[in-house]
């Protein structure tokens, strides 16, 4: 990634998380964590990937709520990059934190199977 994408890519993910924490009423959006921006050559396009804590109900809820609140984000980043156009904004749900725990949990188990067999 260019330097000029990985610069704008660090400010929207710094934008987004505070008008999330911030601005954001909508009760909908439970416990969300921003793991990634991509944004795009041409800064058309931000992808934001969001990683939801909860019940799968719980997470529809919250990308709900986040699609939603689009415009409000767009706004702010576009305020954020200085630009004339801001990019457009999409929520991507990343499952990453939700595998890496079921793995570790998994792994754990293993262990504790593995210490309790007579040897």
């Amino acid at each position: 990634m260019a330097q000029r994408q990985e610069r704008a890519a660090a400010l929207i993910r710094e934008v987004v998380s505070e008008v999330i924490m911030r601005r954001l009423k909508d009760p909908r959006i439970g416990f969300v964590s921003i793991v990634n921006v991509d944004v795009t050559r041409d800064l058309s396009l931000a992808k934001i990937h969001v990683s939801v804590l909860g019940e799968e109900k719980a997470k529809e809820d919250t990308m709900e709520g986040l699609r939603s609140a689009q415009g409000l984000i767009r706004s702010e980043v576009a305020k954020a990059l200085g630009t004339r156009h801001a990019p457009e904004i999409q929520f991507v749900l990343d499952q990453g934190i939700e595998h890496s725990i079921r793995v570790s949990k998994l792994l754990s188990e293993i262990k504790k199977d593995g210490e309790e067999l007579p040897q």
